[in-house]
Parts: C-alpha cells; structure tokens; sequence
C-alpha cells in the first residue's frame, strides 16, 4: 500500500506522462507512467494509461522481424522466472518482473501470458484484465484475444462487460452457436447481478438479529455456497428455526439464500412468501423475491437453450421481461418514496423506447446522493434521444462535477460529452474528451478509432467548429 507521499509523487508522474502522451512522446510516457507504477502498484488506472503508452510507443518504434525474434528467444529465462515466482505465490514480485517483459512488447502473447499469471497468482485479477484488454484493443479483429477478453470477464463476474465483449465476438461470428450462447449467458447473469441488494454481505445479518452470536452463525452460513447433504443439514436446520421464532425473518432469509445457491428457485420463492406474511411492509423481501423469480426465469431460458428449444426460450425470455418491467412499476407503487426503485423503473422505461415515462422517474430518483449521477446520465440519454442535446450536455456536465475517479460511469458521461462536441463541430473540445477517456482505458467503446479519425482531422486542418 503506497503512502501519502508515495501516492503524491505517483500522481505526479502520472500527470507528466499523460502530458507525454497527449504530445505524442511515447518513449517518455513509458518512462513517467512506469515510475507512477512503481510508486503506487496498486493503482489500476495507472497501469492502463502506462500500457496504452507501452503499445503506442511499441507501434511508433516497430521492431524489425529480427529484433522481434531475438526479443523472444532472449525472453526465455525472464519468462521463466516470472512464472516460478507465481507458482511459488510471490505474486508482487512476478507482477514487477512483468512489467519489465511488458515494456519490451505489450502486445507479444507469451508476455501477456506471463503478466496474467502474475497477476493472477498475487490475487489482482483487475491487474490481469489491463494486459489482456490492452492487447485486445490493440487487435480489435483477434477473435482468439477477444474470446479471452470475455472469458476472463465471466470468470471476474463483471458480467456485463462479459456481455459486451461476448456481443462483438457475435458480430465477428455470426455463425457461432458457441459465442451466441456464451453471449445469452453473459447477459442473463448481467441482468440478475446484485439482485440481492446486498442481502448476503458480511455482517449483513449481525445488524437484524438480536443475538449477535447467532447471527455470526448464520452470517457465516451464508458465505459458503453448500450442496449436497450440508444443504440438507442447512435446510433441516433453518425450517427448525422457523418452527421456533415464526416471527423471525432473518430465518427465511437464510433459508431462501440456501435454496438460491443450489438453484432451488421455487423453494427460495415459496420461503420469501411466506417471509412476506411475516413482514408484509419490508421492500428487502420483496426484492429478494423479485430477485429469486428473475434468476429461476433466467435458468429456465438457459435449459431451453442447451436443449435447443430456441423458440420455447424466446418466449420465457420475453415472458421474464414482461415480468421485470411489471414487478418494478408494482413496487414503485407500494414503495412510492424508495428512489431506487424508481432509478430502476425508469431504466426500463429507457431499455423500451418511453423517454419520457423515463425522464419523470430519472427526475425523482436523482433526488438520492446514490442513484443521483446514474440519474442524470440517463436523463441526458433520454434528451439525445429526443433530439435535445444541448438539454443532453447539461445533465452530464452535471454528473461530470460529482465524479472524482475515472470509473465506468466517468468514462461514459466523457465518452458522451464528447459524442455531443463532435456532433457539435467542436472537433478540439471533442478530442480532450477523447483523450481523457483513452488515457484511462483504451477499449472503450470506439474512442481510439475517433482520436484517431480527429488526430488525422486537425493534422490535415480540419475544419473546427
């Protein structure tokens, strides 16, 4: 863990090397971004910017087919070491010796490789993702990198970029059953993600029972997925604790998350309902609930996929989304001041074309400091779909000033702003936008095709604005 001073001087390199690399002085972004790493390793965004630097100088100073070969065979021993240190666990220090490897070549496959198990190996899986996503960028049209990408998103459960990822793979093979179902799956767990809502977080369950004893016991209950005959114990277990304390939700919630993990979907449901009469008025119930019914729809539709009933699972598909859309409206009007709810409500909303119906529920769930800049960000949506982009520009200048770190979230509302100054005219003010989004991360969406296209632009004297 870097220090106050250390995090001080890494952002200062930081700083100095995407000014290198904005300038097009490759070799020395490489130089300050390293020394950003090496001050503050546990920084993420760093790294990207460091291998976009990496690739970006990599293709600038191309080694000849020579070079390249001896590159590798010289490699040999250090690739060696790397991989006994992860075997060994030294996952810090495999990390560090890959980077060496990685200066070299960002983009040669064997020292991707060797960077993923080190990375693997010293538990950081996000540090993994940065090598394997930049050379994924790097060779947009690399089915193989691509179905890495993807996998590794899965295996993450960062479901949704799983899904993006699986989405392109479709597009650059359309006749690949194998990508299509990959891609359903990846979607149908992005579309369940979370939806316990917290419920199964440690300690989750120490605040709602009175015996803190007993609820360390069923806390840590709930952090084991079981099966088999300690499911069965587990169960018999939990039904006595019903019979006992009737009263006691905690207990059907245990219950329901047992029968959840072995995919015992109409079990979990039947528990939830019967937690309802206990607790008609809590809206955590009944998002468990909502939350049991889309995951047992989800695997339905998967079975009817495996089995080849496409059209059957079509259906249920399409049954499931019904379902969502009209459970959340149900909700909303029970729990009329529960904002996120109404943030959720008002995706759907957006997901079906009613912009409008969306706006009205984007413009009260921005009331919450939580849903308040993924409100804004979809309001903005909503006006670009409208037409109405300087309302649109508005919103994510809005957002833009309550996001201080290059998340997602920041990298889109960018991403957009840029969208709208491009269309504009604004070919400078869409650049910095650009740039900001690619310095952090340099596979989203399509921002290096369009620095590319306006680099190309300004160099020839394009017009501006």
């Amino acid at each position: 863990m870097a220090d106050g001073g250390n995090i001080q001087k890494a952002q200062n390199f930081a700083n100095r090397g995407r000014q290198a690399l904005e300038a097009r002085n490759f070799a020395f972004a490489v130089d300050m971004l390293s020394q950003a790493v090496e001050a503050a390793p546990e920084a993420v965004e760093y790294r990207r910017l460091l291998r976009a630097a990496e690739i970006a100088n990599f293709r600038a100073n191309p080694p000849g087919a020579l070079a390249l070969k001896m590159q590798g065979m010289g490699s040999y021993f250090q690739r060696q070491k790397i991989l006994s240190l992860a075997k060994k666990g030294k996952g810090d220090e495999a990390i560090a010796e890959a980077e060496k490897l990685m200066r070299q070549n960002p983009l040669n496959p064997d020292f991707i490789e060797c960077a993923v198990k080190a990375a693997e190996a010293a538990g950081r899986p996000e540090i993994a993702l940065v090598s394997i996503e930049a050379a994924s960028a790097a060779n947009q049209n690399d089915e193989a990198l691509l179905e890495r990408v993807a996998a590794y998103y899965m295996a993450v459960k960062d479901y949704s970029k799983a899904r993006d990822a699986y989405a392109k793979l479709v597009k650059l093979r359309p006749h690949d059953q194998r990508a299509l179902q990959m891609f359903k799956n990846a979607e149908a767990q992005a579309s369940i993600a979370g939806g316990w809502e917290g419920a199964g977080k440690p300690g989750q369950y120490i605040n709602l029972l009175a015996n803190e004893e007993q609820a360390r016991k069923i806390d840590a209950q709930n952090k084991a997925v079981v099966s088999g005959s300690d499911a069965e114990m587990l169960i018999a277990e939990a039904r006595e604790k019903i019979e006992k304390e009737p009263a006691n939700v905690n207990y059907y919630r245990a219950l329901a998350r047992i029968y959840v993990q072995n995919k015992m979907f109409a079990e979990a449901a039947e528990v939830l309902e019967a937690a309802k009469k206990v607790a008609a008025a809590d809206p955590n119930i009944d998002g468990m609930l909502s939350s049991v019914r889309v995951q047992d729809y989800a695997a339905r539709t998967e079975a009817l996929r495996k089995e080849g009933r496409e059209e059957e699972a079509a259906e249920l598909q399409h049954e499931m989304d019904q379902f969502v859309f009209d459970d959340l409206a149900e909700r909303v009007g029970r729990y009329p001041n529960d904002l996120r709810l109404r943030y959720e409500l008002g995706l759907q909303y957006y997901k079906y074309g009613f912009y409008k119906d969306a706006m009205e529920q984007f413009q009260l769930s921005q009331r919450s400091p939580k849903e308040r800049v993924g409100s804004l960000y979809h309001l903005a949506m909503c006006f670009i779909a409208n037409g109405q982009r300087d309302m649109a520009v508005l919103q994510l200048k809005a957002a833009l000033t309550l996001l201080t770190t290059m998340d997602d979230m920041k990298k889109m509302v960018l991403y957009r702003l840029g969208l709208c100054a491009e269309e504009a005219g604004d070919i400078d003010e869409a650049y910095r936008l650009y740039s900001d989004v690619y310095s952090a991360d340099v596979t989203f969406e399509d921002v290096g095709e369009r620095m590319l296209r306006i680099s190309k632009m300004r160099e020839g004297g394009g017009e501006n604005g």
